[in-house]
């Protein structure tokens, strides 16, 4: 049976409402990219107007290396969040997904809420679909819906099943799903990129997800947004709110996720999100090996203060610090940057 629109709409709207007016950042746990530090270069004999940020990514083209992570859909009021968010990727020229297409395609009169292409016709736009749907009746027909729904560049697929263990009535057959992700993999014409939530992917789920054929991974670590957290906010089960509020510390940091795997699997194009703030932590991860860093709780916050332009001033913010970290490691651009010279605090020991 699913669920009503109005019940939808209810609930994404308990995100929103929980994300933008409670504190739920993971506790106990950090992203790690605190654990780095850039050798500072005193001289770096570059020009910093001159600091090439570009990059390719699935075939387009991006002035940074930079995605407003998936967020929201399914409302009134998520439909105005994503055209803002949408229109200020296009003007700087970075990537955007959109939140959970399972709304929309449950109930189509919904799906407007997601139409962003008549404000950003160039930007690298990524539909969204909970991967553990796969086994609850959703296949290529769907897959295909989300990615026209938007006139999508490529499809993510989410994990959350830490989320779907503690929200009320959530999805729980995990079995099965590296088959019928190698099967949609194999048959969708778009990428597929799959992502955690916010507790991170290990080596063997990557490895795994990768022999699938994947074509990215985002590895979504531990240290930003709680999902487990916001759950226990929407529990009325004082029981079920404890047991949800118990794993706000749980998962892998961002920062060890996405150095792990680049060392295991040093080929395949990776996203770092997960708690990323600003742009010296965007700097760490391409050094660790990202091709492409995602950001969602600093654009909604700034998208739901003033609109559009809040979201351009902040990941121009971000940019900008991106370039200064580059210019300060002596890096002309982003391929420079993923040589520079990086240490760890605990042992000051340069990373190879």
């Amino acid at each position: 049976m699913t669920d009503s629109p109005s019940s939808i709409s209810e609930r994404k709207q308990d995100h929103l409402d929980i994300v933008l007016q409670q504190d739920v950042s993971a506790k106990g746990i950090r992203t790690g990219f605190e654990r780095f530090f850039f050798e500072h270069v005193a001289l770096p004999e570059l020009h910093l107007d001159h600091i090439d940020l570009s990059s390719e990514f699935l075939g387009k083209r991006l002035q940074a290396p930079l995605l407003i992570s998936s967020m929201t859909g399914g409302t009134g009021s998520a439909h105005e969040i994503n055209v803002h968010l949408a229109a200020a990727a296009q003007h700087l020229g970075i990537a955007m997904g959109v939140g959970s297409q399972r709304a929309a395609l449950e109930h189509p009169e919904l799906a407007w809420t997601y139409h962003v292409r008549k404000v950003a016709p160039d930007i690298l736009l990524l539909a969204n679909l909970g991967a553990v749907q796969l086994n609850y009746g959703y296949g290529l027909e769907q897959a295909r819906r989300a990615v026209e729904m938007i006139e999508a560049d490529g499809l993510i697929l989410h994990l959350n099943p830490l989320q779907e263990a503690v929200q009320p009535h959530g999805d729980s057959d995990w079995r099965g799903l590296y088959g019928r992700i190698e099967q949609l993999v194999a048959q969708l014409p778009v990428p597929v990129i799959v992502k955690e939530v916010g507790n991170g992917l290990s080596v063997r789920v990557a490895r795994h997800l990768a022999e699938c054929g994947v074509a990215v991974l985002d590895v979504a670590g531990a240290g930003g947004t709680s999902w487990s957290e916001v759950e226990a906010h929407r529990q009325p089960d004082l029981m079920r709110k404890r047991i949800a509020q118990a794993f706000v510390g749980w998962g892998i940091p961002t920062a060890l996720s996405l150095l792990e795997i680049r060392c295991q699997l040093p080929h395949l194009p990776l996203v770092a999100s997960g708690g990323i703030r600003n742009g010296i932590e965007v700097a760490k991860a391409i050094r660790l090996g990202a091709n492409l860093v995602g950001m969602a709780a600093p654009a909604l916050q700034a998208v739901c203060g003033a609109q559009e332009q809040a979201v351009v001033e902040t990941f121009g913010a971000v940019i900008e610090e991106l370039r200064i970290a580059a210019f300060c490691t002596g890096s002309a651009n982003l391929a420079q940057l993923k040589q520079a010279p990086l240490r760890r605090q605990d042992t000051w020991d340069p990373l190879p």
